[in-house]
């Protein structure tokens, strides 16, 4: 993976800078060359590079003070939330500043009425639903990452989860913003209420991936907990039959508040990881409903109709809390699973979902092709597939096949009419495959509106945009200076 070069003269003044830094933010610099190691890299760890120095504010008025310094001095920030990035979102440079959150994790305001609550966004995802939770209520967006993940990274991908089907990923739960551009100024975004009039800056800043400024709080909506929620685990003798069957759901206008997809090497790590008693079949799906007793007893009728007309292997409907413990056990420990039998590089794709079983054969159908074995784990009801190519690190060139055999995957998703990403952002392991999903002119226009926010492009470098352009874009806004 190409980087930029860093800036020579950045570097040569490391301790002008760092002396700088820590006036601004004592006791919170860390700039010794072991201790910066700890940030190198974020979960795509097959890539690394030491910043220049880290700070880790507690405020608002200290992280505006600390882009002031670095936009005077022409020092690259990377903004990191909890460091879970599965894209390299927050890899640094050697010449950048890695601005963490991790100390911004307070309530600041919490409102049942009105149904939201405003944090600083080095808070957890999980920690967000338990501070209301003893009320009733709960945050819905709800990651794979989510005892880890921060509110920060959350917004700057968008990200998602097993209950965005029903409830949407992090823009329908973001309600506004406090944002930080590059040159220190302080910006409200949106607020406690429903949209605001004008243009959607809102919208703009979710899914940016920390180019256009530091988010440092939110105003999150929350939801009353619904009265009661039951899953149904389906098993298939094959992927295709198991992707018919969450699109025959969907084409019936139920909507459950989650469906999910395993496959066969997915559901044998996964069982023997947790336990979960998983049955013996290709293709595996969890279907959650929630509601009153009356509800989830007429929409899991419908489901199952359906899931009977595929033939099924298994059909198991959660009869206590317990059971339904189980179902989930082993979904929610899918990743942790697949990463004790070997190395894998997760993939976040998104597609129409009447086109997978399509894409599920396409994928074995590569995964013969390459050598490489991919399981799949992923969101079906919304189409966002996180297929996991299994790869062995420690041999020479098996990380690069893994990335090709990941690069023709993604490929495949736009050319059915999905794209690149859906909740995992683009990184630097994306940015590359962008000519593939936008025109050229496309990307222009998302670069102008870099150009505004961020006119030296000092924020999160070598992210998003293929790195040709960039590294131009770049070029040409500092000689016009």
């Amino acid at each position: 993976m190409q980087m930029p070069e860093p800036n020579a003269a950045v570097i040569a003044r490391k301790a002008r800078i760092v002396e700088m830094l820590e006036a601004a933010l004592p006791g919170g610099i860390i700039h010794d060359e072991a201790e910066v190691r700890a940030y190198e890299c974020d979960a795509l760890t097959a890539y690394r590079c030491p910043p220049l120095a880290v700070a880790l504010p507690s405020s608002t008025e200290q992280v505006s003070a600390l882009l002031k310094i670095c936009h005077d001095e022409g020092v690259p920030v990377v903004p990191r939330g909890a460091g879970t990035s599965l894209a390299g979102g927050s890899l640094p440079t050697a010449d950048s500043l890695i601005l963490g959150v991790a100390r911004m994790a307070e309530v600041l305001e919490t409102d049942y009425d009105n149904r939201f609550i405003r944090v600083q966004t080095g808070r957890t995802n999980l920690s967000v639903t338990g501070a209301v939770a003893e009320d009733g209520f709960f945050y819905a967006p709800d990651p794979s990452s989510q005892l880890a993940c921060a509110i920060a990274g959350n917004i700057a991908m968008n990200s998602g989860g097993a209950h965005c089907l029903k409830y949407g990923v992090t823009t329908n739960n973001l309600m506004g913003v406090t944002l930080v551009l590059m040159d220190g100024t302080v910006v409200e975004l949106g607020g406690a209420h429903l949209d605001a009039g004008g243009l959607d800056l809102l919208g703009v800043i979710c899914g940016s991936e920390g180019q256009l400024g530091v988010v440092t709080e939110a105003t999150l909506r929350i939801l009353h907990q619904p009265e009661g929620a039951r899953p149904v685990l389906i098993g298939y003798d094959s992927n295709e039959v198991a992707g018919a069957c969450v699109s025959d759901i969907i084409k019936a206008g139920v909507l459950p508040v989650a469906i999910e997809f395993m496959d066969r090497p997915c559901i044998r790590a996964t069982d023997a990881f947790s336990g979960a008693g998983y049955p013996d079949c290709e293709a595996l799906l969890i279907v959650e409903v929630e509601g009153s007793d009356a509800e989830i007893d007429e929409q899991l009728q419908k489901i199952t109709a359906i899931a009977r007309r595929h033939n099924p292997v298994e059909l198991r409907e959660a009869t206590d809390a317990d059971e339904a413990a189980r179902i989930w056990l082993g979904r929610k420990s899918a990743f942790g699973a697949m990463g004790s039998i070997n190395d894998y590089m997760c993939l976040d794709g998104t597609i129409p979902v009447n086109e997978l079983p399509y894409v599920l054969k396409r994928i074995s159908e590569m995964s013969k092709e390459f050598g490489l074995e991919v399981a799949n784990v992923f969101h079906a009801g919304d189409g966002n597939m996180h297929p996991l190519i299994l790869f062995n690190a420690n041999e020479a060139g098996q990380l690069e096949l893994c990335e090709d055999l990941g690069a023709e995957i993604l490929k495949l998703c736009v050319e059915v009419g999905g794209c690149l990403t859906g909740e995992h952002g683009v990184g630097v392991e994306k940015r590359d495959l962008m000519h593939h999903q936008y025109a050229p002119q496309d990307l222009e226009a998302q670069m102008l509106i870099k150009d505004v926010f961020d006119p030296k492009w000092l924020l999160n470098p070598a992210k998003v945009f293929p790195l040709d352009a960039s590294n131009a874009r770049r070029t040409a806004m500092l000689a016009a200076e």
